[in-house]
């Protein structure tokens, strides 16, 4: 399968492309507004993944063009950039493809990091409003840690919530993140249930930052 992970340059992006090129067989694709700076980071991809054995092509085109190659095309870019990027990349998603995002709304003051959500009600929501129709949103990979993600010597040992009110869509990212050593995705339910889920992440970046060894924490439900 392809994977289009539109900002994959960024924190999230570069997580997930390096997980899923090491250790799945799906064809990991990088988009940026740059496509110089997309085609640079797939070639960091592909260089840190032959350190470790493995030959494997990253191709690094503009977000639009990603999209058109893929039929799972994940939002790994800010929350503010969300209803941008899918507009820009309407045109290249063709019916049956899989939008997932993993942004969640965060603000911050002197206590911390507070959950931000957008008048749609979560991140999510305001995804699937900008979605064309035919292409189910699945909201995924909200709570993870970049930094233990794109470490590939880190254990993750940590779960994924997913939400979406397309039952084949949700199946899709979740054999998809099961794919992934040690990430285990687990059923929370539709898209009404994605501010529940979004609110969790600055929980955990106020756990971390304020508990010492805590900073690549990750959820896991027992």
């Amino acid at each position: 399968m392809r994977i289009a992970l539109l900002g994959g340059t960024g924190d999230i992006g570069e997580g997930l492309a390096l997980r899923w090129a090491f250790h799945t067989d799906h064809e990991v694709i990088v988009g940026s507004r740059d496509p110089e700076k997309a085609r640079a980071k797939a070639d960091e991809y592909e260089t840190e993944l032959s350190s470790r054995g493995r030959d494997v092509k990253v191709n690094g085109f503009t977000n639009e063009m990603a999209a058109d190659r893929a039929s799972v095309v994940v939002l790994a870019v800010p929350p503010y950039h969300v209803s941008d990027t899918v507009e820009a990349v309407s045109d290249s998603l063709s019916e049956g493809d899989v939008l997932v995002t993993p942004a969640a709304g965060i603000k911050r003051d002197d206590d911390g990091f507070h959950y931000h959500p957008p008048k749609a009600g979560s991140v999510t929501a305001l995804v699937a409003d900008a979605a064309p129709d035919g292409v189910p949103v699945v909201g995924a990979f909200h709570n993870l840690a970049a930094g233990r993600l794109a470490d590939l010597d880190a254990d993750l040992g940590i779960d994924t919530l997913l939400v979406a009110d397309d039952p084949d869509a949700k199946e899709t990212v979740r054999l998809l993140a099961d794919g992934i050593d040690g990430l285990r995705p687990l059923d929370a339910g539709g898209l009404a249930n994605a501010s529940e889920i979004e609110a969790l992440t600055p929980l955990l970046i106020n756990v971390a930052q304020n508990n010492e060894g805590m900073h690549d924490l990750g959820i896991e439900f027992k």
